[in-house]
């Protein structure tokens, strides 16, 4: 692990409430798919970010921070890098990351910004075997908090065993996708979740009800679950 000063490269608000943040660290940096850093704020408060930029890309690292007066844990850091236009980040963190070794069928879920933990997964996948079967689901309250869904269904077109399903809670009249919560749209679509390796990316309890059902009810091999808040729950 790593103590790293970054320069801001661009803060890009992509709702009300999600920022686009790329940062530069002053030195060199590595990491895994899917693992997170932690944004600096003393020598004892340390706030965790998954990644959103994937590896290999040397030149910077992306966050996606979902901030606002409901969240200001993470208003605080998005405060302080727009204010010194810099940080300090503790690289990297987190055992949920991608397993490159696997074959399996992937299936990615995320809730809100959860989205940074699989899209960095996702690019690391299909750089690793273009022709793996890949299935991501993303979930969020409402269709404005899907944002990144245009770079999705563009990658879909790309690569034809990606699939994309994207699932709001309280949809607006002009919505066609899913509606509903992202775990019933899985379970909706799967009988048996044997042969998958399971990424997951949300609050707390979504994980831990993800973990149950999927588990107890869709045959899920619990050794190819990863989520970082299995360590908490």
């Amino acid at each position: 692990m790593a103590i790293l000063n970054c320069k801001v490269s661009f803060v890009e608000p992509m709702t009300d409430t999600v920022y686009r943040v790329r940062l530069l660290p002053d030195d060199a940096f590595d990491f895994q798919a899917g693992q997170y850093l932690l944004a600096v704020m003393d020598e004892r408060d340390k706030r965790p970010f998954s990644i959103a930029s994937v590896p290999e890309n040397k030149d910077f690292i992306e966050l996606h921070i979902g901030a606002s007066e409901l969240n200001l844990y993470a208003m605080a850091v998005l405060s302080l890098i727009l204010e010194k236009q810099q940080i300090t980040i503790d690289i990297p963190h987190g055992n949920a990351w991608f397993r490159k070794e696997s074959e399996r069928p992937l299936l990615l879920i995320a809730g809100g910004t959860g989205f940074s933990y699989t899209h960095s997964i996702l690019l690391a996948a299909l750089a690793e075997n273009p022709q793996r079967k890949i299935m991501l689901y993303w979930g969020g309250r409402e269709s404005i908090h899907l944002y990144d869904l245009n770079e999705l269904q563009e990658l879909s077109e790309k690569y034809p065993n990606l699939s994309i399903i994207a699932v709001v809670e309280q949809p607006e009249e002009t919505w066609r996708g899913r509606k509903g919560t992202v775990l019933s749209a899985v379970c909706e679509d799967f009988g048996d979740l044997s042969e998958y390796d399971i990424y997951i990316a949300g609050r707390f309890e979504m994980a831990k009800i993800a973990r149950d059902r999927f588990c107890n009810e869709r045959n899920a091999d619990i050794t190819r679950l990863f989520s970082d808040a299995f360590e908490f729950i």
